[in-house]
């Protein structure tokens, strides 16, 4: 009881209390006669108890919130299906839902007829069709509508072949990808790693497959950037640039090539071409790589010099009994 003689309650029992007739709720006719209402004493109102209101189910309760003005029957479907989604998504459902059919945006738009039916994919040289798809994010769960092609395209030119990209979609269901590639010319070996490189010198990427390994190979700092040096020695030795295993980059100055047959050839700082061009002459009138040699100094323009293997040596004194020649000496 406050200071004024009356009785606080909470707004719990406000709000289960009955409430009372206003005082207003009959509206009365110009000129009409009210009747005198009795005044009922305090003492008799609270000593009458309140009614209880009788219990209403949880299924009442929702449907009386979706007959109100304003609830549409969504909010009466996410009421209901709150439990059953809730205990949906814990148990994982919802994650395999996403594995297996995609992003429920996707999914909308697939059923509405706007799927990824065909994808056509220009300009590709090196790079597989499924590299690329993989690559762009592409498969059966994506939708049409939901692709944002920008973002293919930024994912494409992450690829190190991939020079230039570009992605169109033409409504409702096709994908076009256009690929620029850059062209791989010749794998190059610094400190143990194995890249491949443009024509320019230019890393394309590391390699880790075997479809390069046929490659022009050099090895050496700086051999990637003076890569076109080496091809031009290549085109130079006609049927023999077939039998080079590697061009040796050496101390920044001069090449040698390492043969297949594990003979090194030396190549001078100036004039290399005109070298090549001897060792074709050796080997076309003394077949010079067919011999057991070590290698073939062609540095000196006016003199050949050979190292021997131990075979080569052996054989050298067999067939001259009256001077020793050492192995992998030269002559």
């Amino acid at each position: 009881m406050d200071g004024g003689r009356r009785f606080l309650r909470s707004l719990r029992e406000r709000l289960a209390a009955p409430s009372a007739p206003h005082a207003f709720a009959a509206a009365v006719p110009m000129g009409g006669f009210t009747p005198a209402i009795p005044a009922v004493p305090r003492s008799a109102s609270r000593q009458t108890p309140a009614p209880a209101r009788p219990a209403r189910s949880r299924l009442d309760r929702l449907t009386a919130i979706a007959l109100t003005p304003g609830v549409n029957a969504l909010a009466l479907a996410i009421l209901l299906g709150g439990p059953a989604a809730l205990g949906f998504v814990n148990g994982g459902g919802y994650d395999r839902l996403i594995a297996e059919e995609g992003a429920p945006g996707d999914i909308a738009a697939r059923a509405i007829g706007f799927p990824i039916s065909a994808v056509t994919i220009s300009g590709q040289a090196q790079l597989r069709e499924n590299e690329i798809l993989a690559a762009a994010g592409v498969d059966p769960r994506a939708s049409l509508l939901f692709l944002d092609a920008a973002e293919v395209r930024k994912r494409l030119m992450q690829l190190a072949l991939v020079k230039d990209a570009r992605v169109m979609k033409f409504y409702p269901d096709r994908l076009v990808i256009s690929l620029t590639e850059r062209e791989p010319a010749a794998l190059w070996q610094m400190d143990g790693a194995l890249s491949i490189i443009a024509a320019d010198g230019t890393v394309i990427d590391r390699l880790n497959d075997q479809r390069f390994l046929g490659l022009p190979f050099v090895v050496g700092e700086n051999a990637g950037k003076r890569l076109p040096e080496f091809l031009a020695l290549l085109n130079g030795m006609g049927d023999l640039a077939s039998r080079v295993k590697a061009g040796v980059l050496v101390s920044n100055r001069r090449w040698s090539l390492q043969m297949k047959n594990g003979v090194e050839v030396k190549l001078p700082e100036r004039d290399p071409g005109a070298a090549v061009g001897l060792l074709l002459r050796l080997q076309r009138e003394a077949r010079v790589l067919d011999k057991d040699l070590m290698s073939i100094d062609l540095r000196l323009p006016d003199r050949v010099a050979v190292r021997l293997t131990e075979e080569g040596a052996a054989a050298l004194a067999a067939a001259s009994p009256h001077k020793a020649v050492k192995s992998g000496g030269k002559t």
